[in-house]
């Protein structure tokens, strides 16, 4: 059947992928990364309540009494939700060991690694390719009697078919009366190009035209979403991915990447609630301790950010350097970077957002210092925005309501530091002492006394706090201090420049307390 409409126009296959999420198993094979089994029982909620994938590999079986814990509880969870099928657990041919850890669990599928090479047949498991078919046919006996569904991996079934793929079919072939759900179809060690994926699994394909092959794609050669999509193209039913590309050595095939590939260009359909996927790869990278690259496709931090001024001004004209890629699409909004090449439209939008208007005259001053301070390589946020205009313009346009009158901090050896401060706050003055951690954690101290014994008020949370010199910096370069703050169920960023670290913390805490100052005022 020709895929045209009656016009003659290409109307793209529509294509019902499915997803399986192995964050939990191979994502945490990331050096470093360890999951507590409430954090695994969390994530799993959040990949299969909220971004909806279809299953989830959560843990290796036998690996230890912790994650046997793990999966016990996300059973336990899954079971009574109804998703337990959807719970996937890792296991080996080692005469139902693996199957019975994974019933001790709760659980109900098992990933069988099988060896999907010749080369990994007889020298990992110095066997023939016959004793490993019946060693294999053994277990998936054992899991019919136990009532437990078997998906089967070809571990090293790129190299296979690339050394010995006879000896991929004859494999196949002797378990093809078995009740096999899925063969999984990995790129062990990323060594594929999509050329191949096409190549091979067309061969597959051809052979086998009812088994259902999910593609497993390792990130060696910055290949893995490429290959994933050669995949689809070539007739897999299934992939398999991970939050933030995690994975061993290079990563996996980032989940955020593939679901908009997938329906951008490819037209096909999955299960994936986009809206969720900002939010879930946020708490992933707080569980597993590994930072999001700021430019990293769909969920880095500035990918959603104009830069040059020529852009917002296109923006302003009809989205002219808009693609399919919204970030309202993903629970994200358009940002319009401010630095030496933002131009008065990224300003004018800035500005917007916060309610404020400018005439020319005024909107040129404010370029002018923006631009300067982008020379100066400071990073320059919306929240500065207000405080810019006032330091330029000397009117007003937002009245500093508290204000750093002094401050002294001590830091002496063998003695905790202790802090000082005067501030005034709304034309009234209050002064505070604290020991604390640090010289600025006795600063913060000294405030929360302020504003919970002077004023009766919340203190807002720190969450996180960064300190780095400006790209190019030298060792006497200003210190820039990114904090990230939580204040009535907003997340919202300040910073602070100074040759002192301490000092520049403190203006990015100061900023903060004005911003939450407006917030009372409403």
């Amino acid at each position: 059947m020709s895929n045209t409409d009656n016009t003659g126009r290409y109307i793209p296959h529509q294509p019902r992928i499915e997803i399986m999420d192995t964050t939990l198993r191979d994502g945490e094979q990331t050096s470093g990364v360890s999951f507590m089994p409430h954090e695994k029982l969390m994530i799993t909620r959040l990949l299969l309540e909220e971004l909806c994938v279809d299953r989830v590999e959560v843990a290796s079986a036998r690996v230890s009494e912790g994650e046997l814990e793990a999966v016990r509880i996300i059973c336990d969870w899954a079971s009574r939700h109804g998703m337990l099928d959807r719970v996937e657990v890792l296991g080996f041919v080692d005469n139902g060991t693996s199957l019975r850890w994974i019933q001790q669990a709760g659980g109900h599928v098992i990933n069988l690694l099988t060896k999907g090479s010749l080369k990994h047949c007889r020298e990992q498991l110095g066997k023939t390719p016959e004793e490993h078919i019946r060693d294999i046919r053994s277990v998936l006996q054992m899991a019919d009697e136990m009532g437990i569904t078997v998906n089967v991996y070809l571990e090293d079934w790129s190299n296979g078919m690339k050394d010995s793929p006879d000896y991929v079919f004859q494999l196949i072939d002797g378990l093809l009366d078995t009740h096999i759900r899925r063969f999984m179809l990995p790129d062990t060690l990323g060594i594929l190009n999509p050329l191949q994926v096409i190549e091979y699994f067309r061969k597959m394909k051809k052979r086998y035209p009812d088994l259902h092959f999910d593609f497993h794609a390792h990130n060696d050669y910055d290949l893995a979403v490429s290959n994933v999509l050669a995949a689809v193209l070539s007739g897999a039913k299934g992939l398999h991915t991970t939050i933030n590309g995690l994975g061993e050595r290079a990563g996996n095939a980032p989940l955020a990447s593939v679901q908009a590939i997938l329906k951008d260009h490819f037209n096909a359909i999955t299960s994936i609630n986009e809206e969720q996927l900002n939010n879930v790869s946020r708490i992933v990278e707080s569980y597993s301790g590994i930072s999001i690259p700021a430019n990293k496709p769909i969920v880095g931090e500035n990918v959603f950010t104009q830069v040059a001024g020529v852009h917002a001004d296109g923006d302003n004209k009809n989205n002219l350097y808009c693609n399919d890629l919204l970030p309202e699409r993903f629970g994200r909004k358009r940002e319009y970077a401010l630095g030496k090449t933002s131009g008065k439209a990224n300003i004018r939008k800035n500005l917007e957002d916060l309610g404020l208007e400018l005439d020319e005259a005024s909107m040129r001053k404010v370029t002018e210092r923006i631009i300067e301070l982008g020379d100066k390589k400071e990073l320059v946020t919306q929240e500065d925005l207000p405080y810019i205009v006032t330091d330029v313009l000397k009117h007003g346009v937002q009245d500093e309501k508290v204000k750093l009158k002094s401050y002294i901090v001590n830091l002496a050896y063998g003695l905790k530091p202790m802090a000082t401060l005067k501030i005034e706050i709304n034309g009234k003055e209050y002064e505070q002492s604290s020991s604390g951690d640090g010289q600025y954690d006795a600063f913060v101290r000294a405030l929360r006394k302020v504003y919970k014994d002077k004023l009766d008020r919340r203190f807002p949370m720190l969450t996180n706090y960064a300190v780095t010199i400006p790209p190019g910096g030298r060792t006497d370069a200003f210190v820039q201090t990114v904090i990230t703050w939580s204040f009535n169920d907003k997340v919202f960023r300040t910073r602070g420049l100074d040759a002192d670290q301490t000092e520049a913390a403190i203006k990015a805490t100061m900023k903060m307390l004005n911003i939450i100052e407006e917030e009372y005022s409403k």
